[in-house]
């Protein structure tokens, strides 16, 4: 169903991909557009190691939520600031393709554990995050993306 890799040569592990989506904070969601046309979105993320899944939040309607309902087929890129080999002007970069399927979180424990861990990752700031659960949490819709295939590579820029 879905395809192999074709410079597999270049493929990073399973574990290299779960780590790129434990630690890069955000990536671009892909779906299925208004007209046939591909629609994507910078997004943060966060990934749980508990059930496997990826965890975005935002408002309750636009293109993405519409698009979701349309379609609930997905792709979630991400990729990690990269490095250079001493020498080499050359960048390398690992990125990770997720591909899934896309819904929306219901249960009200679950929506402010995954809007709690996405705040953390980029804050420890309690106050703040209280401050923003109070102010917003009603109005948030949380989507999890459940992978049902996942691909990494390794690219030299050169």
């Amino acid at each position: 169903m879905f395809r192999k890799m074709r410079r597999f040569k270049q493929q990073i592990s399973e574990e290299e991909c779960l780590e790129i989506l434990r630690q890069e904070p955000r990536g671009v969601l892909s779906v299925m557009g208004d007209d046939g046309y591909p629609y994507g979105i910078p997004l943060n993320h966060w990934y749980s190691d508990e059930d496997g899944k990826l965890y975005f939040h935002g408002a309750r309607a636009g293109h993405r939520i519409d698009a979701v309902q349309a379609c609930d087929k997905v792709s979630y890129c991400v990729w990690d600031s990269g490095y250079r080999r001493e020498g080499e002007w050359a960048l390398n970069i690992r990125s990770v393709i997720v591909f899934g399927r896309m819904r929306s979180v219901t249960d009200e424990e679950k929506v402010r554990e995954i809007c709690t861990k996405l705040t953390l990752k980029f804050t420890d700031d309690r106050a703040y995050l209280e401050q923003e659960l109070k102010k917003d949490l009603s109005r948030t819709l949380c989507l999890e993306l459940e992978p049902e295939y996942m691909t990494g590579k390794l690219v030299n820029e050169s």
